[in-house]
This record gives C-alpha cells, sequence and structure tokens, in this order.
C-alpha cells in the first residue's frame, strides 16, 4: 500500500502563488530565515518551490500564470489576502526587522499581548499578511 502523503512533508501546507519566484525565495530567505528544499525550473523559469523553516515544510509556492493557473497574488488582484500566516520565531524584534529590511511592509509593531505571545505582522512582497510571535507567558 502507497503512503498517503510523502516522507517529510506535513499533512496540511500552505500553497501560495507569487508575482516572481525568485524574488520570493530571496525574501523568504533573508526575512525569515527559510530555506529552500526543492525548486522545479521549466527552460530556467521557476515553476514550483517547496522551503523549509524549523526543520519542516512551511509553504511551497509557484510565479503567477505557472501550470496554467489564473491565481493572481493579493498584490496583483489589488485585494487583502484573506488569510494570513503565524509564524513562531526566536525573537520576533530581530525577524521583524529583518523582514522590513528585505521590503516587507510593516503592519504592526512588535509588542507583547494579553494572550501570552510577543507580536507583530508584516506584509512580504506579494500581499501575504504574516504574524510573527513568540511565547513569553
Amino acid at each position: 500500500m502507497t503512503a498517503s502523503r510523502p516522507t517529510g512533508v506535513p499533512w496540511l501546507t500552505p500553497y501560495m502563488t507569487v508575482r516572481d519566484a525568485r524574488s520570493s525565495t530571496a525574501f523568504f530567505e533573508a526575512a525569515f530565515g527559510f530555506a529552500v528544499r526543492d525548486s522545479v525550473q521549466d527552460d530556467g523559469a521557476v515553476m514550483h518551490v517547496e522551503m523549509t523553516y524549523q526543520d519542516q515544510l512551511i509553504v511551497m509556492f509557484a510565479p503567477e500564470g505557472a501550470f496554467g493557473s489564473t491565481a493572481r497574488t493579493p498584490k496583483s488582484a489589488d485585494t487583502v489576502a484573506p488569510q494570513s500566516f503565524y509564524l513562531y520565531v526566536d525573537d520576533v524584534d530581530a525577524v521583524y526587522a529583518r523582514a522590513l529590511a528585505a521590503g516587507a511592509k510593516s503592519l504592526s509593531e512588535p509588542q507583547d499581548q494579553f494572550w501570552g505571545d510577543r507580536f507583530a505582522q508584516i506584509e512580504d512582497l506579494d500581499g501575504y499578511r504574516w504574524a510573527l510571535a513568540r511565547r513569553i507567558a
């Protein structure tokens, strides 16, 4: 019997559309410390990327138009994405600063929150919102 999912792939992984796969890869590496696990190219064009964080597959993405998709990024569609990503990190302030240096837009500066997390929010190059958090209480 075949396994239900490939080894090392979680049961649920966000799959996002990006405008430029190379730029998004560079942003995720610089801003969050993600690492490329796999990248599929077709005639030199990046078609699919898998990135890890803390040894876990965290996100997969493909550029607009890949594989005939009509999906667009929130920025290209001039809309606010209905979903966001909540990422636990070791140092919210440092990751927030790195994300801004890599081109992210600040949505909220790092602050201690009543639910027990230090928390900040940014918007990435394609308009996706990311919450950065560390448990403090």
